[in-house]
């Protein structure tokens, strides 16, 4: 392999299922998520702590039961006809398994899976260097492929389309361009914004699959499947527990369990029962929501202060010393899905649940006429 592919690419063999990790790369907000116990971004922990709990298979996947049904039935399909799968677009809030399946989608089908990621596709020749050394069927997974750069989207045009590769020979009026053949393959993009894709990429995914925050039930599941997994004793109490303050997200079920853990070791002779989560989440500052200290802030200065709202986002954020991306990114998309915050064309406005869940009384400000949005996970106030 070549040295520029080495440092870019991951290969997992689709028999035993061994990674060669590659260091991941982030932008500063999501720098900023990792030091988050409760941020859906990946963290340096769940780097080294994510391979061994990732399932191999579409069986041991857990959840996402219409995307299961859809791929299930695109891979038998393409493996009867003896053909590559379909381009697979996967979106999606970060932490719920895209990777992962992208993963579980090569071993179903027997082949290789090359990962990769946009910011990591520089240069024209990164992206044209990987096209040309993939083998027969394989499938090539470019994670955050929305911020894949205007040069490389149109090298990525004529390979998903025609399977071939533009190679333009020589330079000004004498410059000529050869066309390369290529091995069909199957291409997987993973977004968490399929709306910053452009169209004529977007339009060349053959499916097009989201994947939904999980249910509790589902990640009790997931928590007590990853406990044995790791050699952790878990009662199904304690597990319910991790999951109703996950935020819906696997990866952060994983990584709560790990903390719970810790707990357990010192203080429950390692055994995490419901008491135990309880303890140890209430100790990280998880709420039973699975709101973190800056999510309450949040809300509360906008009760406090601004008796609920409408107010700014550029007010808001001075208000909490956090810049407007932060907030946007990282903590208003969990705080619209659980009801909490909704958005208006005035500005930002605190639910009556906020304030139920704060303990705190919205008086006959803007806020206080607001509805009360359903809650996303089951979760109910408290």
């Amino acid at each position: 392999m070549l040295d520029w592919e080495r440092s870019r690419v991951t290969i997992i063999s689709s028999s035993d299922g061994s990674e060669v990790p590659r260091p991941p790369v982030r932008s500063p907000v999501a720098v900023q998520a990792s030091e988050r116990v409760v941020a859906p971004e990946a963290a340096v922990e769940d780097q080294v702590g994510e391979p061994g709990l990732r399932p191999r298979r579409l069986a041991d996947y857990m959840g996402q039961t219409a995307l299961k049904t859809v791929m299930q039935v695109a891979i038998d399909a393409a493996l009867q006809r003896n053909e590559a799968l379909d381009h697979v677009l996967l979106y999606g809030p970060p932490g719920l398994g895209k990777t992962t399946m992208a993963q579980v989608i090569g071993a179903e089908l027997g082949v290789t899976v090359r990962i990769t990621s946009a910011p990591a596709l520089e240069r024209p020749r990164d992206i044209a260097g990987l096209l040309a050394s993939l083998a027969p069927s394989e499938v090539l997974f470019i994670d955050e492929i929305h911020r894949l750069n205007r040069l490389a989207e149109e090298i990525l045009y004529p390979a998903m389309e025609d399977f071939s590769l533009d190679i333009t020979i020589g330079k000004g009026t004498t410059a000529r361009v050869r066309r390369v053949p290529l091995p069909r393959f199957t291409l997987i993009g993973a977004t968490t914004r399929a709306g910053a894709l452009s169209s004529p990429l977007r339009d060349r995914f053959g499916l097009i699959q989201r994947l939904n925050y999980y249910e509790p039930e589902v990640l009790q599941a997931i928590v007590l499947r990853s406990a044995e997994l790791m050699g952790i004793v878990v009662e199904a109490e304690g597990a319910a527990v991790i999951a109703r303050r996950a935020r819906g997200t696997p990866r952060i079920a994983n990584r709560l369990l790990r903390r719970v853990r810790d707990w357990a070791q010192l203080h429950h002779e390692g055994r995490v029962s419901a008491e135990a989560a309880n303890e140890a989440l209430d100790g990280l500052g998880v709420d039973p929501l699975g709101l973190d200290a800056t999510d309450r802030e949040l809300l509360r200065v906008m009760i406090t202060q601004y008796h609920g709202g409408p107010v700014g986002i550029e007010t808001l954020a001075a208000a909490i010393s956090e810049d407007v991306t932060t907030i946007e990114d990282l903590y208003e998309p969990f705080l619209l899905q659980s009801g909490l915050l909704a958005r208006t064309p005035r500005g930002r406005v605190a639910t009556p649940r906020a304030g139920v869940h704060l303990g705190l009384t919205l008086d006959s400000g803007p806020g206080a006429h607001q509805l009360s949005l359903p809650g996303q996970f089951g979760n109910p106030p408290t």
